[in-house]
């Protein structure tokens, strides 16, 4: 998947390969067959000549987005002209959270040693655990949750039969269980049936709780790259840009109750570029869970009818390290489809931060 995404990106840009300075792929699980430098092996499994070097990033769920943030400051800084900002993951030839429990298997301990739990105050650090506290924290209901995830498939159904993701997907040549060859070319996830009475059948993650699998992203295999230029590249490669960056922030916080973090980078990185959130056309903010939106929508006082348009990760998927490219990508093509002009993305990430990035349609 990644040797695709990359093949296609530099088919459409009509870019010379060679001039390609770095590939920064983001990825959370780096082990087994998204090991041993997953970037530079995506590099080999392309038509990227083995001249183009590159580098994997981990920033959890932001990873990609992250090396969206890297390419753009290598091209910013006329250090790097022409760089491609990826990621890839495959949740179900690596599972989520391999490294962690392979390493535990194979008595290497945890990633976290008791003077940072004692600091904390817990046994763990869970995501399913600060959903939960982010859903009591706001006073959601269930119902509230499964409604917010009924919107995303019914939002991503529509994007669908309307072509929207038409010119954003990458078509994969498949063989399925018994032998037959064809081309992959929808997002498989989409429950084009989903109801709130279906949904209310699915038990909760923890007894008495909120989250079920039916108001949570997807595991999902995924890859996307972007094409990361400065102007000095623009006019040598003959380029026309889709989107320009205008604002980048990180942000951290408090790791326990984590996934909180695009409240304060949003407001931040906000007042950092001057503006307000009148002032953005079209948000994605990723739905790893109902509630991290939702929270988003209500602290920051956006407007709902702006928010993942074509749908998001519940209905469309979370493939972890790729989906900072992959929304980021949706973004650009509904600001171009939609007329609009600014965009903001926002994604929470395991450890408590977070990624802000806002973009301006060109």
């Amino acid at each position: 998947m990644g040797g695709e995404v990359l093949t296609a990106l530099v088919d459409r840009t009509g870019v010379d390969p060679a001039a390609i300075e770095d590939v920064i792929m983001g990825c959370v699980s780096q082990i087994g067959q998204q090991s041993f430098q997953l970037a530079r092996n995506a590099i080999f499994a392309s038509r990227l000549p083995d001249s183009v070097p590159g580098t994997t990033v981990d920033r959890q769920c932001g990873s990609s987005q992250q090396a969206v943030h890297f390419a753009a400051q290598a091209v910013m800084s006329g250090t790097q002209d022409l760089v491609i900002a990826a990621g890839i993951e495959s949740m179900t030839r690596v599972p989520m959270l391999s490294p962690t429990n392979l390493a535990l298997e194979a008595g290497l301990g945890s990633p976290w040693s008791q003077r940072v739990l004692d600091r904390f105050g817990v046994t763990e650090f869970s995501q399913f655990n600060g959903a939960e506290m982010i859903t009591e924290k706001y006073g959601f209901t269930r119902e509230q949750l499964d409604a917010y995830a009924l919107l995303s498939h019914q939002r991503g159904a529509k994007a669908t039969q309307e072509g929207a993701f038409q010119k954003e997907i990458v078509a994969l040549e498949i063989v399925d269980a018994e032998g037959r060859t064809g081309l992959h070319n929808k997002d498989e996830g989409i429950r084009y049936d989903a109801s709130l009475e279906a949904m209310a059948q699915v038990k909760t993650i923890r007894p008495g709780g909120y989250i079920t699998a039916a108001n949570a992203s997807q595991m999902t295999d995924g890859a996307a790259a972007i094409l990361i230029a400065n102007e000095k590249a623009i006019k040598a490669h003959g380029l026309k840009p889709l989107a320009r960056i205008h604002q980048m922030h990180v942000h951290a916080g408090d790791p326990v109750i984590m996934l909180e973090e695009p409240i304060p980078g949003t407001a931040r990185a906000l007042a950092k570029a001057g503006m307000t959130i009148a002032d953005i056309d079209l948000y994605e903010v990723n739905e790893a869970f109902a509630p991290v939106p939702m929270a988003w929508l209500k602290a920051i006082e956006a407007d709902p009818s702006k928010l993942n348009v074509h749908g998001g990760a519940i209905a469309l998927g979370h493939p972890l390290g790729a989906t900072g490219t992959k929304i980021m990508t949706t973004l650009v093509h509904a600001l171009h489809r939609h007329g609009k002009r600014y965009g903001l993305q926002a994604i929470c990430e395991g450890g408590g931060t977070a990624n802000v990035t806002i973009i301006e349609r060109i």
